[in-house]
């Protein structure tokens, strides 16, 4: 009877400890900080450099950042040929 009355409360206390506990969340995806130009895929560009500096253009949803001043105006001419590059989604401005 000694036994029942220890095994009781240590088992109400394990299936209280497991049935409290959460669920992991699943590690989130760190933010993109460089992306490869859509011109020149071979060179990196800082995300935060490229905004700073204009060298970016919005294209059907999607903003495509740039490694120098020449790719900007060579995307402009035919964004649809450079689509597939490497982006992210174009920024909601804020109200």
């Amino acid at each position: 009877m000694k036994r029942l009355a220890l095994i009781i409360p240590i088992a109400s206390l394990a299936l209280g400890a497991f049935a409290g506990q959460a669920k992991p969340k699943k590690p989130q995806p760190k933010p993109k900080t460089e992306v490869a130009c859509p011109i020149m895929p071979d060179h990196k560009v800082s995300i935060a450099k490229a905004t700073k500096e204009g060298m970016f253009a919005d294209h059907k949803g999607r903003r495509y950042f740039f490694c120098c001043a020449g790719c900007k105006p060579a995307f402009a001419k035919n964004p649809d040929k450079y689509a597939k590059a490497e982006s992210i989604p174009t920024p909601k401005k804020k109200a």
